[in-house]
């Protein structure tokens, strides 16, 4: 079912419940108020009309039609014909439904004669005798209009005064009910049409983002998204569009992935396959293993590569929690201190005696650390790391004295593939960016033409001179003490 089908039923729905439940609620409330009201004025009626000169020990000796010729029974006659000026009918009949007198000529209804119409309100009159009142339910007369009987007993006799008057006030109800049904066929048409409007409002932005995604899909992304409105609708589609640009740019870095794999992996390939015939031809044994070393690193340095493009593209997760990164810092300096050039390239490393607790993954720690001293090592001849605690960050300093960053290549030195070696695929620092925004930290490249004071200073002395790089990385600290065992190995270093 179409989402504008849903909108139109469920409206509809709702004004039908909302009009027709509240309508007949209300109609019978109002009915049912009426009904007492009136039910208490017919009562009223009868006892007045039984209080009137009727006295029902009285009648109770009239019991054959002869005796309706004796002067108190005309009357108690005239008395009741007087009475179909404010009720259609009366009479006065014995427990055993006998009438005794009425409103209508003795002639027509003689005394005794047993009032056939009582038996259909046995549980009203069996209230009368016990009460001494009772109403009927309304009922439609042979004229089709609405009527009640009221019954009256006269004092504690067995005489029951009896008055039929029209309940033609439930007449106004009914129109009123009329008006219910149709505010509600009224209702439900408006918000059928409301229905249509909202829907329509809505499912044609959906439906032009949707195909907007179908065009995303089908590689079209030249086209932006437009944006729809300010509401809802209007964040989806701006979301929309930024996941376009996500899209270009992640398509635009994988063809030059792609390209600089190519282009990577060309050179040590050239090598390896020119080392290898010359190994080949060679028959100097001293000559082989040199060309079989060059070939070995030549396999080193594509597997390098190969490791960087793969750490790029691969998914990252980080497991955060809080330790000592002095120890993550420790391993990614000894594996670099294996693999230096050569004795004249210098290693300091300054960290404090107590622990330094950040949250972060400690995988993600080493791997940082150990690009950006590689990087350094890789510039200059001396190295400086250094790391501190200092407004609620932790702070990891490497500095050194090669040439520094070249001035064209600052403000995208984090981007992928930007790089001004002659080796290498320019994914190092694009890397450790990824890696601290995933554990809620930051790199950055210190900028010492700044005017503005450094926010860390570093607290170490011996700082390099020249015109090196220094990057720092910042994790969340923590004030936290270390874990027990923690606290052991610190005091053991």
């Amino acid at each position: 079912m179409s989402l504008r089908r849903k909108y139109v039923l469920i409206l509809v729905g709702f004004s039908l419940l909302l009009t027709l439940g509240g309508g007949w609620l209300s109609w019978t409330v109002a009915r049912g108020a009426v009904e007492d009201q009136m039910d208490e004025k017919l009562v009223w009626v009868a006892g007045a009309a039984g209080e009137v000169g009727l006295d029902g020990t009285t009648l109770l000796n009239f019991s054959q039609p002869g005796d309706s010729i004796g002067g108190y029974f005309s009357a108690t006659q005239a008395r009741m014909e007087r009475l179909q000026r404010y009720v259609d009918e009366a009479y006065v009949f014995r427990r055993d439904n006998s009438v005794i007198v009425s409103s209508v000529s003795p002639t027509e209804l003689p005394i005794g004669t047993p009032l056939r119409w009582l038996d259909a309100y046995g549980p009203e009159l069996d209230q009368a005798w016990e009460t001494g009142e009772a109403v009927t339910p309304s009922f439609t007369g042979d004229d089709g209009r609405l009527y009640k009987y009221a019954f009256q007993r006269l004092e504690d006799t067995d005489a029951m005064l009896a008055v039929l008057v029209p309940s033609d006030f439930l007449n106004p109800l009914a129109g009123f009910r009329r008006t219910l049904l149709a505010a509600a066929v009224g209702s439900a048409v408006l918000a059928a049409l409301l229905a249509i409007l909202l829907a329509t409002n809505i499912v044609r932005p959906l439906e032009r983002l949707s195909r907007v995604a179908i065009r995303i899909q089908r590689g079209r992304w030249d086209q932006p998204v437009v944006t729809e409105r300010g509401d809802e609708l209007g964040r989806l589609s701006r979301a929309m569009e930024r996941m376009r640009r996500g899209v270009v740019q992640r398509d635009e870095q994988l063809r030059l992935m792609l390209a600089q794999v190519a282009h990577e992996i060309r050179n040590p390939l050239g090598g390896l396959e020119l080392f290898a015939s010359a190994a080949l031809e060679t028959d100097d044994r001293r000559e082989r293993l040199r060309l079989l070393a060059r070939v070995r690193r030549e396999v080193e340095s594509l597997n390098a590569i190969i490791d960087d493009f793969l750490a790029f593209a691969r998914p990252l997760h980080a497991e955060t929690r809080l330790h000592d990164v002095r120890e993550p810092i420790d391993d990614a300096v000894e594996m670099v201190k294996v693999g230096l050039p050569d004795d004249e390239t210098s290693l300091r490393v300054h960290l404090p005696d107590e622990p330094l607790m950040a949250r972060a993954d400690p995988d993600h720690v080493k791997r940082v650390v150990l690009n950006l001293v590689q990087n350094a090592v890789q510039a200059g001849t001396h190295v400086r790391l250094a790391g501190w605690w200092q407004h609620g960050e932790v702070v990891i300093s490497v500095q050194d004295d090669g040439p520094g960053v070249p001035e064209e290549n600052r403000e995208r030195i984090f981007d992928p593939f930007v790089t001004d070696k002659e080796q290498g695929a320019g994914l190092g620092l694009a890397i450790v960016r990824r890696v601290m925004e995933l554990n809620d930290g930051r790199v950055e490249l210190l900028d010492g033409r700044s005017p503005n004071p450094d926010p860390h200073p570093d607290p170490h002395p011996d700082r390099l001179g020249g015109s090196g790089a220094e990057f720092r990385i910042y994790f969340q600290g923590s004030d936290e003490l270390p874990p027990e065992n923690d606290s052991d190995e610190a005091d053991g270093r």
